[in-house]
């Protein structure tokens, strides 16, 4: 009875220990649990489910033997795959979660989200988040050839990096009264996100009620992952 949280892997061809750091966790710790959640940007970039590219297909074998084990696994849309669709999920053997999503995760009522849409406090990115979660803006994208999605793709995360790298810290995390406005709607009193890449649990009081936010890390020199069991929670980071 264990359920595993992770977010932020931004897999991609140019840092492959990220790569084989997933492959060995998904060997190690997610065959045969519960259940593994993937709280989005599990890719750096998604053109679509068309990608024929060989880290996607290597991907998609080894989360599919996962699923194959008995774990069910969840795919939750990041800020850096928003395209991927149902395809690729069932390539996985994983099913797409809308973000937000409210599970009952052992007698707790829990909100999962990736975590972007509560940074309200960073408004040209919310801006620009409206633009590209847009019906028609992702069809025009999806109609153009892989090559255009690939230069468009690296383009983007330039002009993330770019703008990023000149807003102060605070603006690019949550912001507070988001968090206890969007609880109080799910009616929850924890909150699994990632996004930020400030790992830490946050404790609080909602409502005159014990909460927590817990915010899982990006996979970069470390791993991280939220392991949840009807005994407790538990927040592990290790070398990859």
């Amino acid at each position: 009875m264990t359920r595993l949280f992770v977010s932020d892997l931004h897999l991609s061809e140019q840092l492959p220990h990220i790569t084989e750091g997933f492959f060995r966790f998904l060997k190690d710790r997610a065959q045969r649990t519960e259940a593994l959640y993937i709280l989005g940007d599990f890719f750096d970039a998604w053109i679509g489910d068309d990608d024929d590219s060989e880290l996607t297909r290597a991907v998609a074998r080894e989360v599919s033997n996962v699923a194959q084990s008995g774990t069910r696994v969840y795919l939750m849309h990041g800020n850096r795959d928003f395209l991927m669709g149902d395809e690729y999920a069932r390539a996985c053997g994983a099913e797409l979660l809308p973000d937000p999503s409210v599970i009952n995760l052992y007698g707790h009522p829990t909100l999962l989200m990736h975590g972007d849409s509560l940074c309200t406090r960073d408004q040209a990115y919310m801006e620009f988040r409206r633009q590209v979660r847009s019906p028609q803006w992702q069809a025009e994208v999806l109609s153009l050839p892989l090559t255009k999605r690939r230069e468009l793709a690296a383009q983007l995360r330039s002009q993330s990096e770019s703008m990023n790298s000149n807003k102060a810290e605070d603006i690019m995390d949550v912001t507070p009264e988001e968090v206890v406005k969007t609880m109080t709607q799910e009616n929850v009193g924890l909150l699994i996100h990632g996004h930020t890449h400030r790992p830490a649990r946050h404790p609080f009081t909602l409502d005159g009620q014990d909460a927590e936010r817990i915010v899982l890390g990006d996979w970069h020199r470390l791993g991280w992952c939220l392991v949840a069991e009807p005994e407790g929670l538990r927040l592990e980071s290790w070398d990859l």
